[in-house]
């Protein structure tokens, strides 16, 4: 585990945890017939990954979806020469569940906004990948942030209502991106930035620009 940590982190990923898949966690075999027998989740923060991503040839080339194809074309050599096969957040559909397989490595909660919250990360943890192995793992089964926190800042924070009880409240979001378009939300997520968790890892104004577009984009 040292040492790919050590190789994720020269690229600007981290090594999230591990766990042993067990039939209801819809982990898919290494190869047809050679069942997985453990799980590495890799994920990233925009200020780590960043000055990587920036200059690499994907975010030059005006070709679509240049963090996803950084993404695959840095960590398969790196899974490769561990001896691990990767499968990533982006393939699909039908697409991988990672967000049950974090809740299974732990340390993680769901939160108001429809992401997990980190214990450490807060709300600024991307799931990018996982790597599979044939050999047994160990995993730490712990919660996250979000049980505990009474205030909810999250809530409050979003300018367009988009959160409240009955969840992430998607269209609406839309709709507020749309019909203000100088608006703060536009470099960042309000309600991401509100979460009194993982503050020191929150996305700069450039990072968060580039996602909120990207999730704008994708999703008009």
């Amino acid at each position: 585990m040292a040492e790919i940590g050590a190789a994720l982190a020269c690229a600007g990923f981290r090594l999230v945890g591990e766990f042993s898949p067990e039939p209801g966690d819809a982990v898919p075999d290494i190869a047809a017939g050679i069942p997985t027998a453990g799980l590495m989740l890799v994920g990233s923060l925009s200020n780590e990954l960043f000055p990587h991503f920036t200059g690499s040839p994907e975010a030059r080339d005006g070709a679509p979806d240049p963090l996803d194809r950084h993404t695959r074309r840095v960590l398969a050599p790196i899974a490769k020469a561990a001896g691990m096969t990767p499968v990533f957040v982006f393939d699909g559909p039908p697409y991988h569940p990672f967000q049950r397989w974090a809740l299974r490595v732990g340390g993680v909660s769901p939160s108001p906004m429809g992401l997990l919250a980190h214990e450490t990360f807060g709300p600024w943890l991307a799931l990018r990948a996982a790597f599979l192995t044939g050999g047994p793992v160990a995993a730490v089964s712990r919660g996250g942030p979000c049980p505990s926190c009474r205030d909810t800042p999250c809530i409050s924070a979003c300018p367009a209502g988009a959160l409240g009880p009955g969840g992430y409240d998607v269209p609406r979001c839309l709709a507020h991106l749309e019909a203000t378009p100088d608006a703060a939300c536009h470099s960042g997520c309000l309600a991401r930035h509100a979460c009194p968790v993982g503050s020191a890892f929150a996305q700069g104004p450039q990072e968060g620009a580039f996602h909120m577009r990207s999730f704008f984009a994708g999703a008009v």
